[in-house]
């Protein structure tokens, strides 16, 4: 049993002003393997103070400075990584080969992308007489999820910190481990005192006391569009910016000339990815009416090749899924599977219990839903697991109408055989992010949602600037006599 009972103030490992502890279980096993301490406003209070005080000294750092912080947490990452992806796929359930190639990755291309922007980034312009700069908006404070941990975490940390910014992060309690290995890298790459602190808890507690915190100028969150609104609340009465990523139910819109094969089996295995814990999985593909039966079929054939396997097994390949994170989840999914059942929806493969040969942990049948309307529960609600939704539809003013019908607006996916059809599709799915023909994600590019899917940016030139405030400096250069 691992033990990390302390959190990260002011420079150093620090215990909890009240100790609590929560055990934290691997979900392939259903059995704790490490233990932390939950924290309190208390704790929060002494983090904030903390990013207050090393505010004054950091945010006058040159750039300089900063890049050279933010190598030398490269280079200590790298000597973790394996830890890092390891931790990962111990507490959230991702299979070894995908904790490596993207889970733990994802860490260093957003450092590297941040050490990218700064290094050309130029906060002053001179516009006639007003000098407009851009200036960290100070403490910050962090919420992130278990999905994709380290991602979340380092697309907040790097930019908030190359801003200029202090920060105050609480990881998921349901996946921690990860966010104390990062909070590690920082130490010993050097970074000052107060800069970086890591308070664990829960929402109730350290999340609701972080959002409310007069001494706290930003929350960055990423979680359930639930927990965004509840971040918001907490957040009004100070006033403070706000920026969330939220839930998603993004559509992939096979278009009629399409590769119907390479389009369906493409994006079955993409919603399968991560077993279906993305907030941009491609959850509803739409398929022309006419070719609904040959969608169907190849749906059944690709869903049924994914194999479910131990995260830590040695054959856990490419393409293979681990446990969705928990029993809470575990027990939503199959509750949202009996649902489609019940409203009528064909179950193409998959369906409620365990995969074959598991009699425990929290491991979900890979499961495909055909003829489904997007009236349907299952196509309203962000389920969160490894399920697809297919839906059919009659001409491209209704896939495209379908798509939009919905609380979210976090991304699309089009797949079409001419690119430029593609595009004025893609122009017209209300939605931050839309991917033609399969591309990917992209650390240069703004990733964020529209609607109840979020505002702000993350990721990239737009997710630094989220961290800046605008000031105008009036008669800086005076006028010529």
């Amino acid at each position: 049993m691992q033990e990390r009972l302390q959190f990260y103030i002011d420079g150093k490992w620090v215990d909890p002003v009240t100790p609590k502890t929560l055990d934290v279980i691997n979900p392939a096993t259903e059995e704790p393997f490490a233990r932390i301490s939950m924290g309190s406003k208390a704790d929060v209070d002494k983090a904030v103070a903390a990013a207050r005080k090393a505010f004054e000294t950091w945010s006058r750092t040159t750039k300089e400075e900063r890049i050279a912080l933010l190598q030398k947490v490269m280079a200590v990452y790298q000597t973790k990584y394996d830890a890092i992806a390891k931790a990962i796929s111990e507490e959230m359930g991702a299979p070894m080969w995908l904790s490596k190639a993207a889970q733990a990755a994802t860490g260093l291309g957003h450092l590297a992308e941040t050490v990218k922007i700064l290094s050309n980034y130029d906060f002053a312009e001179t516009r006639g007489t007003t000098t407009i700069v851009k200036e960290p908006v100070g403490v910050c404070g962090l919420i992130t999820p278990w999905n994709w941990p380290i991602n979340q975490i380092v697309c907040k940390v790097a930019p908030a910190l190359a801003a200029g910014c202090t920060v105050v992060l609480k990881p998921s309690e349901v996946a921690p481990m990860n966010a104390m290995l990062f909070a590690d890298v920082l130490h010993e790459a050097g970074i000052p005192a107060g800069v970086f602190n890591l308070v664990n808890g829960d929402g109730p507690s350290v999340g609701e006391a972080l959002s409310s915190h007069p001494g706290i100028d930003m929350m960055s969150f990423t979680g359930s569009t639930r927990a965004g609104i509840a971040v918001a609340k907490a957040a009004a009465d100070t006033v403070k910016r706000v920026a969330q990523e939220l839930g998603g139910k993004s559509a992939n819109i096979v278009l009629d000339d399409a590769d119907l094969t390479k389009a369906v089996s493409g994006g079955v295995m993409q919603m399968m990815t991560n077993s279906g814990q993305s907030c941009n999985a491609p959850s509803r593909m739409f398929v022309p009416k006419a070719k609904n039966d040959q969608a169907i079929a190849i749906a059944k054939a690709t869903v049924e090749k994914v194999k479910v396997t131990d995260p830590a097994a040695a054959d856990a390949g490419p393409g293979s899924i681990g446990p969705v994170v928990s029993e809470v989840q575990y027990n939503k999914i199959q509750a949202l599977i009996q649902k489609g059942i019940d409203e009528g929806a064909t179950l193409v493969a998959g369906g409620v219990g365990r995969p074959e040969g598991f009699n425990r942990g929290y491991y979900v049948k890979p499961t495909v839903f055909a003829n489904v309307t997007n009236d349907m529960t299952i196509a309203r609600e962000e389920i969160f697991g490894p399920v697809l939704c297919m839906l059919t539809y009659n001409t491209e003013e209704d896939a495209i109408a379908m798509a939009n019908d919905t609380v979210y607006g976090l991304s699309g996916y089009v797949q079409s055989g001419d690119i430029e059809h593609a595009r004025k599709v893609a122009s017209r799915i209300r939605s931050g992010n839309v991917h033609i023909n399969g591309a990917g994600g992209d650390f240069a590019s703004p990733f964020g949602g529209y609607k109840q899917s979020g505002n702000g940016r993350e990721w990239g030139d737009y997710g630094f600037e989220e961290f800046l405030e605008t000031k105008a400096i009036l008669g800086f250069t005076p006028k010529a006599a």
